[in-house]
């Protein structure tokens, strides 16, 4: 319930924000089924049901209580799931997982072994018809994990939509920089007393990546804002991943809608 209380609303933001990446990806596609390894309480379930919704989701986790927990707050809700005790670590690789449209892995992968963590990794991508989506904190060590799990699903022949704009190398020399981005979180009150802080919001950082099997008609954005942008008097400076590379683009007054487009442009935006 602590943990519910205390991290469940950042962990559902961060996932919602990057399921919602996806879905603007790849807007004629919607899965019916949902597997959520190490799913815990429940929040990318959650997740997955505010991005499509009526979605059939199978919740697969080694603690008990958590799943008790979210089997509660889901029922409370009309949220379809079943709740299936199960593990990945060490000889619980064996762990028989459904097939699913779409598999989701969030704030998982750091709590694993290396080898622990690869399997989860293959287990997913095994296990997904549609998509894999995973979702890691935005730390350069969660980087690495979705970095290298990022190379895994490819290797296993799925495609990335996002955040990335293509699905060869990423250019970030590692040690120098990582991806991630931010997404509000409104606090409740109990949030708020749990955490002991006063105010109302706060701001989950998080690494992510999706990706699809051949079968789900998609593209990548051309470019994607990788930092929050900077609004300057009649210039804005977007720091952009593209086909080429890590970029930065000024776009002035000049550039008429481009411009209109980039004072609205957030952190973790499609562009172009």
């Amino acid at each position: 319930m602590a943990y519910a209380a205390y991290r469940m609303p950042a962990t559902h933001a961060a996932a919602g924000m990057a399921l919602d990446a996806l879905a603007e990806r790849a807007p004629s596609w919607a899965p019916d089924s949902h597997l959520d390894i190490g799913g815990g309480t429940g929040a990318a379930t959650w997740a997955v049901a505010g991005t499509w919704g009526g979605v059939a989701s199978t919740v697969v986790d080694w603690a008990g209580p958590a799943l008790d927990l979210g089997r509660e707050l889901a029922e409370g809700a009309g949220i379809d799931a079943r709740w299936v005790p199960g593990s990945l670590r060490g000889r619980g690789r064996n762990t028989t997982l459904p097939r699913a449209d779409l598999v989701t892995v969030s704030y998982v992968l750091g709590e694993l072994a290396p080898d622990d963590r690869r399997a989860a990794v293959d287990a997913a991508a095994a296990a997904a018809t549609g998509a894999v989506v995973l979702v890691e904190p935005g730390t350069p060590d969660g980087y690495l994990r979705i970095r290298e799990a990022r190379d895994a699903l490819i290797g296993a022949g799925l495609r990335v939509l996002a955040p990335c704009p293509h699905s060869g190398t990423c250019p970030i020399v590692v040690g120098e920089d990582w991806c991630h981005f931010a997404v509000r979180v409104a606090r409740s009150s109990l949030h708020r007393r749990v955490k002991g802080g006063e105010l109302g919001h706060e701001d989950e950082k998080f690494s992510y990546v999706a990706a699809v099997r051949d079968g789900v008609t998609g593209t990548p954005a051309d470019a994607r804002v990788v930092r929050r942008p900077q609004t300057r008097k009649g210039q804005v400076l977007l720091d952009l991943c593209d086909g080429a590379g890590l970029e930065r683009t000024t776009v002035t007054k000049r550039h008429g809608d481009a411009y209109r487009a980039a004072r609205k442009a957030e952190w973790g935006d499609a562009w172009g």
